[in-house]
């Protein structure tokens, strides 16, 4: 990738070395508007460092990825950049004990969304800035020290067109002309920075609340998006939810929440869900919501602001020294999401939510062969920026859900109390956080954490049911596979069959230890037709099922009625199939009859994305064509069946348009387009329409003046985005050539427009069409990987990895791993992972075919 890398052993060392005291920034941003002055439109980064030397007259490196530098002073000494400067790095020559670096460097607007990125919004030109930095772009923006040990207060200083508005972490003290200054952060890392800069729509509350010590508490609250969006959006909504979460969390963590301000600001073609920065919050604007949406949609964006909300204590008041530790902050943030939103908000079914699409995206992590312990090797800020993935985020909730039941949740809510008393501004490693919880649950952490935080892998578990004469249990037994036997806390449920509802009738949690514990408490009870393992998904397993459980789930599973239990159901099937024990076919059987009897609305969404999955990757080549047309007609059936203006009847619609395979499904969706054809009760929306289009153009029932009259409908970022998606879709070879060279030979498109165009470039019905670049992507990955960002080789490398090309696609993907050992290791982890799906997506389909 350009620029340097950062290894953990020259931050260990640079650690040791430097203390610092404070950061003064000062960024011009007034370039971003009107021409630029160059081929490079940059802006000007002025960064006063004060730090100390723990060894006198030593040399380090402050970090700066910018295309020149003005001027470098060190302790009042003129530096010349070029030869203290390569592009990546400031060496810092003969340190005092005290020192003072001043760097005015000129540093690049972004398009890919890491640093400072710019967006010029197509429906009326107006510019918006924003920043993004995890894990170490700040470096883009303003020279520092890239790493988060190294925490330090920030007081920014930023010129903008004098319209504009301006947010950074604190709140604007005051302003000069086009200058705007912003009050002192607390000790922060340089990741978490922010600024944000443009003629945004902004919205003010404040939420307010008396400390348990009698004092009073009031924090100024702002949300912010394009003025594009300003009629979408909901703040009262987000607004509300942002005041139910400062409640519970101030309630739980009794430590007021120390950033001053709380703004919240939705902004463009951004790259990740949201990112914590204190003060000023950002997140992707898809999460202002342009037409009708289902409860799930604001059930996302309800957990992601308080995900969000719980790195203001776990991640910025307290961080982890390196990214190792990256769990410290992340995994808890997500716990810490579906807790707060299950009690906290409207939304009391999260932990339904969290079973059921979190931990899915955990247990496919969990099982590539990039697997690795929660808590990580990270040896460079490469490997960083891979491990945001599932087993830090979700499984390392998961975790966390257990241990809750493990040590009680008491114990575990002290345990967070005293650890940010301890460590507040501080960073922390994995010792520091048992050592709290050791003191407050009076329980050894430390065998727990060898089993579950550093050890990799998935355990499955398995009921063993035997029977008397009678009918009644004699023991049932739990069975654990996996490489590694883990301690579970675990709750067996049994149910049956009572007036056509399987109900639970019995529980009991249970430790399970080993690779076969007896649970004792269930002895004597009735024959069960179903047994669930991990009732109440109190842990992290494969939950897998004994025949007779099996067979009544075949039958029966839409009769479960407790929603949690169902979505346990649903993934344990899922992951069967994922696994090559249950043919795809069979679990688009079980959809085609019971999804239509699903009422959680976000679980329904997920086995849509399933089953559509299970057609496409996983069954026998020689079925797929019925799969699909399979499932078109119960989609149809279902859109048909649903309520007028349900949640059920829009998820539906969506997903018919996902699998349209007939010419009548076609031509429905271009009634419904066209306004000639109607499903009683569905509105069909701009977003809606481009979901009806996208088919469409896949099938080449639409093209390109087509989709160029629908953008002419929908002229603004999102329609732009949706309009590249579908020229790309299209079903010919020009468009394939076109979109693969927009992609791979150019760096002209923005981020987003390079996702949109990645997306549409891979459609499932065109093996054929795309299968010549097999070979150009192996030829291009290395390229990419070396010349385009990180995030941009990331969207490249595993957005067009040629799955469609089955075995052919394997053999060439194990060619070109044996060809470059040398190869930079962050590829080879994005190459070996997409590797590893086709593998299994082969497996699958070996037992499709053989049903």
């Amino acid at each position: 990738m350009p620029g340097e890398n950062l290894s953990r052993d020259e931050a260990r060392e640079r650690a040791v070395l430097l203390s610092v005291d404070g950061y003064e920034v000062f960024l011009d941003l007034r370039s971003a508007v009107g021409d630029p002055d160059g081929p490079v439109r940059t802006f000007r980064s002025v960064t006063t460092i004060r730090f100390g030397c723990s060894s006198p007259g030593a040399s380090t490196f402050a970090d700066l990825v910018a295309p020149s530098v003005n001027a470098v002073t060190l302790n009042g000494t003129a530096l010349d950049p070029a030869e203290v400067f390569d592009g990546t790095r400031v060496t810092l020559p003969s340190l005092a004990a005290e020192n003072v670096l001043v760097v005015d460097a000129q540093c690049a607007y972004s398009r890919t969304g890491e640093g400072m990125h710019r967006f010029v919004d197509p429906e009326d030109g107006e510019v918006y800035l924003y920043t993004q930095y995890e894990p170490a772009d700040a470096r883009r923006v303003f020279a520092n020290f890239e790493q988060p040990d190294l925490k330090a207060p920030f007081r920014f200083e930023v010129a903008a067109p004098a319209d504009w508005t301006v947010w950074s972490n604190g709140a604007e003290e005051s302003r000069d002309g086009d200058v705007r200054r912003f009050a002192g952060t607390k000790p922060i890392s340089t990741y978490i920075t922010a600024v944000v800069a443009g003629p945004y729509h902004y919205v003010t509350d404040v939420y307010r609340r008396t400390l348990a010590d009698g004092g009073e508490l009031e924090i100024p609250l702002g949300a912010l998006c394009r003025k594009g969006l300003a009629r979408h959006f909901d703040a009262d909504d987000i607004f509300l939810v942002t005041k139910q979460g400062l409640d519970f969390f101030h309630e739980h963590f009794d430590y007021p929440y120390p950033f001053g301000k709380y703004d919240q600001a939705f902004v463009p073609e951004y790259n990740i869900g949201a990112m914590e920065n204190p003060g000023c919050v950002t997140f992707r604007e898809e999460y202002v919501f342009r037409g009708k949406v289902t409860r799930a949609s604001y059930e996302r964006r309800a957990n992601v602001i308080l995900h969000e909300m719980a790195h203001m204590w776990f991640g910025d008041l307290v961080t982890m020294q390196w990214w190792d530790d990256l769990w410290l902050k992340e995994s808890f943030a997500d716990f810490m999401g579906s807790f707060s939103l299950a009690e906290a908000t409207r939304f009391t079914n999260a932990w339904v939510t969290f079973a059921n699409n979190r931990k899915s995206w955990a247990y496919r992590a969990d099982q590539l062969p990039s697997t690795h312990p929660i808590t990580a090797d990270i040896r460079d800020l490469e490997d960083a920026k891979l491990n945001f993935d599932g087993i830090t985020y979700a499984k390392g909730a998961s975790v966390l859900k257990q241990l809750v039941a493990y040590v009680g949740r008491d114990a575990f809510l002290e345990g967070a109390r005293r650890y940010f008393k301890r460590h507040a501004y501080g960073n922390t490693r994995l010792g520091d956080l048992l050592s709290v919880l050791e003191e407050t649950s009076g329980r050894d952490m430390k065998e727990w954490a060898r089993s579950w935080l550093q050890t990799s892998g998935v355990n499955s578990l398995t009921p063993l049911v035997t029977h008397d004469a009678e009918g009644r249990i004699t023991e049932l037994a739990v069975v654990q596979e996996g490489d590694e036997p883990r301690p579970h806390r675990s709750a067996v449920g049994l149910y049956r069959l009572v007036g056509g509802e399987l109900v639970r009738y019995a529980r009991a949690e249970v430790d399970v230890v080993g690779t076969r514990t007896v649970v004792a408490a269930l002895a004597g009870e009735p024959r069960p037709d179903l047994v669930l393992v991990n009732d109440d998904d109190l842990t992290y397993c494969k939950s897998r099922f004994d025949e007779g459980s099996l067979a009544t789930l075949r039958d029966h599973l839409g009769d479960v009625t407790d929603p949690l239990a169902r979505a346990v159901c649903w993934s344990a099937l899922w992951n069967m199939t994922r696994d090559a024990l249950m043919p795809a076919r069979d679990f688009v059987r079980l959809v085609l009859d019971f999804a239509g009897r699903e009422s959680d609305i976000g679980v329904l969404q997920m086995v849509h994305a399933w089953a559509q999955s299970a057609v496409t990757h996983y069954a026998a080549p020689e079925w797929r064509e019925e799969g699909g047309r399979l499932l078109a007609e119960g989609a149809l059936r279902e859109l048909r069946l649903a309520g007028p203006g349900s949640e059920q009847q829009l998820t539906w619609a969506r997903f018919f348009a996902s699998v349209a395979a007939s010419d009548a499904d076609f031509q429905l969706l271009e009634g419904l387009l066209a306004g000639s054809a109607k499903v009683d009760g569905l509105d069909v929306d701009q977003e809606l329409r481009w979901a009806f289009l996208l088919p469409l153009a896949a099938h080449g029932r639409a093209d390109e003046a087509a989709v160029g009259a629908e953008l002419a409908l929908d002229d603004t970022a999102s329609g732009k985005r949706h309009q590249v998606r579908c020229l790309a879709a299209r079903p010919s070879e020009a468009v394939k050539a076109q979109a693969w060279a927009a992609v791979v030979e150019s760096d002209a498109l923005s981020n987003a427009l390079v996702g949109a165009t990645i997306a549409g470039f891979v459609q499932g019905s065109q093996r054929d069409l795309v299968a010549p670049y097999a070979p150009k992507y192996f030829a291009a990955i290395e390229r990419v990987w070396e010349q385009r960002s990180i995030q941009i080789g990331m969207d490249v490398v595993s957005g067009l990895y040629p799955w469609w090309g089955g075995a052919s696609a394997l053999a060439a993907t194990d060619a070109w791993l044996a060809e470059r050992p040398d190869a930079a290791p962050a590829l080879r982890r994005l190459v070996l992972e997409a590797r590893d799906d086709l593998a299994r997506a082969l497996r699958g389909q070996e037992r499709d075919a053989a049903a």
